[in-house]
């Protein structure tokens, strides 16, 4: 047993990696895609207007479409109707279908650190890739990835509730209580993954997408706050 902020707490046996903006980069496409929606509807409404129309849009798409490129592309597609009050000239539409065309063939980018890190803990640790959208998207990055046969299993996942994090730690490890999740969103990996009972490390990437921001737990005994992925051995030592 280890004794971590006045509590003690089981060895460690099991981590759960999020995969993008974690070990690859993500956010920045859909960032610049975005920007490029903003140029091609420059003439129907402002930078802002359209930044504050499509994050309405997703939010209300994402529990129909889920998360990952192609309900981006519809929402884009959405607003794209509503601010030219259903005047969009279809070579705009064309535009933006080409935009998600690309961001799916864009190539994997690994971050800083991921592969010497994971290469790290794997002797040592079940390692199981948790990470939610698209199902084929995200099967296409992590095989591009080259690091899919480092992980013991992974979960593509709908969604990242305590409810997910304590089934599938139950099934892949020894129980949320003896697991950690590691990932760039406070609200879906380290929120979450905390209130099931394992703990939270959080490593950001630069500005997280709207719909992921979230306050820090409330009980910060299993949560940390990490600068680097590479930061993360030394915690893991710690723990035990």
């Amino acid at each position: 047993m280890h004794r971590a902020n006045g509590h003690m707490t089981a060895n460690l046996t099991t981590i759960g990696f999020d995969a993008d903006d974690t070990l690859w980069h993500n956010e920045r496409f859909f960032r610049l895609t975005q920007e490029r929606f903003a140029a091609l509807l420059a003439d129907y409404a402002p930078p802002a207007q359209l930044e504050a129309r499509l994050l309405e849009a997703e939010r209300r798409n994402v529990g129909h479409y889920g998360f990952g490129i192609k309900g981006f592309v519809l929402s884009m597609i959405e607003t794209a109707i509503e601010v030219t009050e259903e005047r969009v000239p279809a070579a705009v539409i064309g535009e933006l279908m080409a935009a998600g065309r690309e961001m799916l063939r864009h190539p994997i980018e690994l971050l800083p650190h991921a592969r010497e890190v994971i290469g790290m803990l794997a002797p040592d640790h079940r390692l199981v890739l948790i990470t939610k959208g698209d199902l084929l998207d995200q099967e296409r990055k992590l095989a591009q990835s080259g690091l899919g046969e480092m992980f013991d299993w992974v979960e593509i996942v709908s969604h990242k509730t305590p409810e997910t994090y304590a089934r599938v730690f139950a099934r892949h490890g020894d129980g949320p209580a003896r697991a950690m999740m590691v990932g760039d969103s406070m609200r879906s990996d380290v929120v979450p993954a905390i209130a099931a009972g394992g703990w939270g490390v959080h490593v950001p990437q630069g500005p997280a997408w709207a719909l992921e921001q979230a306050d820090p737990p409330a009980d910060t005994s299993r949560f940390v706050a990490l600068p680097s992925l590479a930061d993360l051995p030394e915690l893991v030592r710690g723990i035990g």
